[in-house]
């Protein structure tokens, strides 16, 4: 394993309504476990190294308490956050239209366009109760430039895989901003530009 020093620090926030399955999610992920019952999480911060693309990432997953639509999103979930991960349950209607009320949310605390982000479907094992249609909510992935998979932490189906995609999503976006460079503003003869 590389030293510590050449491990690139990324910090990933997860968010969602409650109950969507947002530490269920992280506990499948780092410890390989699911737990049925339910208990509200106030938030929490964990620590794994993670190998994607040929670099190696010493990861902070921040997990969340859960967000309805008076919580706000606030400094503690934007400052020093190199990606997101946004989730809802395919059995709630209400899940999804919370995830883009967070998504706005966050672009309008960060002042920008869009973020590193993945829409997770969580809980795609409740097949009996689904309201979203997977097309639904992967059209409203494309239309923000996010990573959309439906997981269920359940099955361990694709828990890994959101993780990788919010990692591609960071990557996608330091290479985009690394190699973007705004045109030198032109300047007539004799002038002066202040930058």
């Amino acid at each position: 394993m590389p030293s510590t020093n050449l491990l690139k620090k990324k910090r990933i926030v997860v968010l969602g309504s409650r109950s969507v399955g947002k530490s269920s999610l992280i506990l499948q992920y780092l410890e390989n476990q699911f737990v049925e019952n339910y208990y509200p999480t106030i938030e929490g911060s964990f620590q794994r190294s993670i190998s994607y693309n040929g670099n190696e990432y010493d990861c902070e997953i921040i997990d969340t308490a859960g967000h309805d639509e008076f919580s706000l999103v606030n400094a503690n979930h934007t400052i020093g956050t190199h990606g997101y991960i946004i989730v809802y349950s395919v059995a709630s209607r209400n899940s999804l239209e919370m995830v883009k009320i967070l998504y706005d949310r966050i672009l309008d605390f960060c002042g920008v366009q869009q973020v590193p982000c993945v829409i997770v479907g969580s809980k795609s094992d409740l097949q009996q109760y689904r309201q979203i249609d997977p097309s639904e909510a992967q059209e409203f992935a494309k239309l923000n430039n996010a990573a959309w998979i439906e997981t269920s932490a359940k099955k361990n189906l694709n828990v890994a895989k959101v993780f990788e995609l919010c990692l591609g999503e960071i990557e996608k976006r330091s290479t985009q901003n690394a190699t973007y460079k705004p045109p030198p503003p032109e300047a007539k003869k004799g002038s002066c530009i202040i930058m």
